[in-house]
């Protein structure tokens, strides 16, 4: 079989060299034309990784049509021609399997390698980048990201335990590892931190715990068990690489069953051979996304709560500070018109009502009219006409007015008769009348000047 035998998507080519020429810039992930999801096509991260290379291989022998994620497209064509020539792969699975570059750095190239998959498969372990590099969860959750973004239906991570546990107590192994953790861009992420980070997504997952053994490994021949989390027996075994890729495939013929669930796969001598549906069936729903839902949810009310505490208490503030100027101006304005008052020398109410108060206090007609002729009396003594009272006062205004008459005194008999006679006294008459007010036009005074 000659390179031409496999199935370079050429869509996928296109981002290589474009990834390569012209580095990704852009914050977002667009898609010119959205493809078609196609149930039948799976997307296998580090398809030449040795668990991926066995579950691209199954999926092909299935029916499927293969995404084969890689990092060096020559290298997969290299792969794919020996596999064919080995008869590891028939032609008509040769056309069916589709090498696309991809790696584990960029989630928006990931997710343009996945193209029409509707599920993605991934396996954290070593030697599942290729033969010598390890995929590890921070790894993973750019696949989980890029899943997402593509619009993926369903995605199965196998967790091979067997590259996290175990030592071979070597001293330089222990060194090694120290100074490649630190000096590592980022620590991966724990299985609970990548877990929590798979739910937080909408995607469906089933999580496949496992220690992972060669295929010509005793373990090999056992059958599967599938236990819930944290629930393996004593007598667990590891389970072939070949066994993990062929449950995966049977778990993407029936995603319903295994859905938003985490397993633990062993192999056993004792157990029995069980349909896919047999052993999913038991295992209860994984908690964490009803857990993290339940959790926003709350989160959410509470900052709704906080929110609305928080406008209250601006009202009430605003509120205080309107009564604050308003009081300040009501004090201001007093203060304004006591000045003016003051300046005005206008007595204030308060004096008012109180020398009302001393007024009204043994207060009598007699006693004010006769305190009152006394003043006029004082105050004209020398004027011919006086008023006693205002009632004496009021009659003598009714008086027709008269003309002074002056009386001739008796002739003397014994004067001389040669003498003159005395003229007559002239009448003495009223010339004029002055009339002025007083005690601020409360009285009138009147003043008769007489011609003598």
């Amino acid at each position: 079989m000659t390179t031409s035998d496999v199935s370079v998507d050429n869509e996928s080519l296109d981002i290589a060299l474009s990834n390569l020429s012209c580095p990704n810039t852009s914050s977002g992930l667009s898609f010119g034309r959205q493809r078609a999801k196609d149930p039948r096509t799976v997307f296998v991260a580090g398809a030449t990784g040795q668990a991926g290379i066995r579950i691209a291989q199954i999926l092909l022998r299935e029916g499927y049509s293969v995404r084969a994620g890689v990092s060096d497209l020559g290298a997969a064509q290299e792969l794919a021609r020996l596999a064919g020539s080995y008869k590891v792969i028939s032609n008509d699975e040769s056309k069916r399997l589709n090498a696309v570059a991809s790696t584990f750095q960029d989630a928006e190239s990931i997710a343009k390698a996945i193209g029409n998959a509707s599920k993605v498969v991934v396996t954290i372990g070593k030697g599942e980048d290729g033969p010598t590099t390890d995929v590890t969860t921070t790894d993973a959750v750019q696949v989980i990201q890029a899943a997402q973004l593509a619009g993926v239906g369903h995605v199965a991570i196998i967790y091979d335990e067997s590259s996290s546990v175990g030592s071979t107590y070597n001293v330089l192994d222990g060194i090694t590892s120290f100074f490649n953790n630190l000096f590592s861009k980022s620590q991966p992420l724990t299985i609970a931190e990548f877990l929590q980070k798979i739910v937080e997504t909408d995607l469906s997952y089933t999580l496949i715990k496992t220690s992972l053994a060669e295929d010509f490994s005793p373990e090999s021949s056992y059958k599967i068990v599938v236990s819930a989390e944290g629930s393996a027996r004593a007598d667990a075994y590891k389970v072939g690489k070949s066994q993990i890729a062929k449950l995966v495939v049977d778990v993407f013929s029936n995603t319903a069953v295994a859905e938003n669930k985490v397993v633990e796969v062993f192999t056993s001598p004792s157990a029995t051979a069980k349909t896919v549906d047999e052993l999913f069936s038991v295992i209860p729903e994984d908690g964490r996304r009803k857990a993290y839902a339940e959790a926003l949810e709350k989160s959410k009310a509470e900052e709704e709560a906080r929110g609305a505490a928080e406008a209250a208490k601006r009202l009430e503030q605003e509120a205080k500070k309107l009564e604050k100027k308003e009081a300040k101006a009501a004090a201001n304005f007093t203060k304004e018109a006591e000045e003016t008052a003051s300046s005005a020398d206008i007595p204030s109410v308060e004096s008012l009502l109180e020398k009302a108060k001393g007024l009204s206090t043994g207060f009598s007609f007699e006693k004010f009219s006769s305190q009152l002729k006394s003043a006029v009396e004082k105050a004209n003594g020398e004027s011919d006409v006086q008023v006693a009272t205002i009632k004496e006062r009021a009659k003598a205004k009714n008086l027709p007015a008269q003309k002074a008459v002056v009386k001739t005194p008796p002739r003397n008999p014994f004067a001389s008769k040669t003498k003159e006679a005395p003229k007559p006294a002239k009448q003495t008459e009223i010339t004029s009348t002055e009339k002025r007010k007083i005690f601020g036009g409360l009285f009138q005074q009147e003043t008769i000047y007489v011609d003598d």
